[in-house]
């Protein structure tokens, strides 16, 4: 148990992002439940959270905006304190070709996907970063194997958004990494959640996985979870500008 240590998730109502909140209140962290949109299931979640005795406070934050961002840690201190780690993984799938790509969903999908751990990461590092008075913590971002495989049919500007989250992981871990701020990242393959209904839904997911992944089985977010926690935590203390794959050797 880690009850000491406080964490900021998000994207944390549902998903790989709700996962990640169990995980990290098994281990005994208290938590910075940030949604969007989903109110009841952010509100829901940190009720059986706070069942499992750690301490939850939720955070709503449209995280593509800046403003809302610095918001959203100003009340992540007055409620928990020192921040200790940030899991970046709000995001969102889309699917268009490049011939129907225009600037309101490139700006709605860099903003969600890109922008927002730019925005997030900066307000961590003034917590967490020994030159600013910290005393260290890790930032782990959520990539995806669509950046090193194209995506699928459509995935054009999301396999992009995820290109660009892979070079910014490893630029920030150059920048951070003597001021004691791990950076990394993991890149999830099919993993079995809503998200994927701009595809066809999880049956359609599951189904593909059987040919497309090695192991011939779609990941879960549990299984995801496990290695977000382990990079924000200790036994990963020499890992640093990695990422990681979850993808069953997709």
């Amino acid at each position: 148990m880690n009850p000491a240590k406080n964490i900021l998730i998000t994207g944390a109502s549902r998903g790989i992002g709700q996962a990640i909140a169990r995980q990290a209140a098994q281990q005994g962290w208290s938590i910075g439940l940030n949604y969007n949109q989903s109110q009841s299931q952010a509100l829901s979640l940190a009720e059986e959270l706070r069942q499992m005795g750690v301490k939850v406070v939720c955070l709503q934050a449209d995280v593509s905006q800046q403003s809302e961002v610095q918001r959203m840690f100003r009340e992540f201190d007055e409620a928990l304190g020192p921040l200790h780690a940030l899991i970046n993984n709000a995001g969102i799938l889309a699917s268009f070709l490049i011939t129907e790509a225009d600037e309101t969903q490139l700006n709605r999908l860099y903003g969600a996907n890109v922008f927002s751990a730019y925005y997030c990461a900066r307000e961590a590092v003034l917590r967490m970063s020994t030159t600013h008075g910290g005393s260290g913590g890790a930032i782990v971002n959520m990539s995806s194997v669509a950046s090193r495989l194209g995506g699928l049919s459509g995935g054009s500007a999301y396999a992009g958004s995820k290109g660009a989250l892979d070079s910014f992981n490893l630029a920030l871990a150059k920048e951070v990494g003597a001021q004691g701020v791990r950076v990394n990242a993991i890149r999830p393959g099919l993993i079995a959640t809503d998200i994927h209904y701009v595809h066809g839904g999880i049956d359609q997911m599951k189904i593909m996985a059987k040919t497309a992944v090695p192991m011939g089985r779609s990941g879960t977010a549990e299984e995801v979870a496990k290695v977000a926690m382990w990079l924000a935590g200790p036994e990963a203390s020499y890992v640093h500008g990695s990422i990681v794959d979850v993808a069953g050797g997709r």
